[in-house]
């Protein structure tokens, strides 16, 4: 479809209401006679039962704690590493491969998988139970605790 071929469908006029007997929606102005809807203002809240206890009310409450500001980590698994000859193996590698969208993100390894190549990795966390595997295959891991970019301003800074 173009968008020389969209069809314009023609603007409906609204209606108006309370303007006298002849214009249809005259008097009530549709809103029938008498009650709560029919006075101006009327109508009940939003969520709003009847009187039956809400549903907001009846459901359970959330519990827990969700952080402002999680640390969100991009997981490579231990057994990924295979793609890789033995040797260095940093975050660019990592997202050439496949494995993690942006070099520039935090990077967290886990044990999932077995390693047979000795592996030299720099990441920003992993599983003991992973450095473990690298280590046991004759490699090492590097973890460089990178704080995540924050958006907030830096407070720390003394203003003389």
């Amino acid at each position: 479809m173009k968008i020389h071929e969209l069809e314009l469908k023609p603007k409906k006029n609204k209606k108006r209401l309370g303007r006298g007997i002849g214009s249809g929606q005259g008097k009530t102005a549709g809103r029938g006679t008498k009650g709560q809807n029919a006075r101006t203002g009327g109508g009940v809240r939003v969520g709003f039962e009847g009187g039956q206890t809400q549903l907001s009310q009846r459901l359970p409450k959330v519990r827990g704690f969700k952080s402002k500001n999680p640390t969100n980590y991009q997981v490579v698994n231990v057994g990924s590493l295979s793609r890789f000859k033995a040797g260095k193996v940093d975050a660019s590698m990592l997202a050439s491969a496949g494995l993690v969208k942006k070099a520039d993100d935090l990077i967290k390894l886990l044990a999932v998988g077995e390693v047979e190549a000795a592996y030299v990795l720099t990441v920003n966390a992993a599983s003991s139970a992973a450095i473990k595997k690298i280590e046991s295959a004759g490699g090492s891991v590097s973890v460089d605790v990178a704080k995540p970019k924050s958006t907030k301003p830096d407070r720390s800074a003394t203003i003389e």
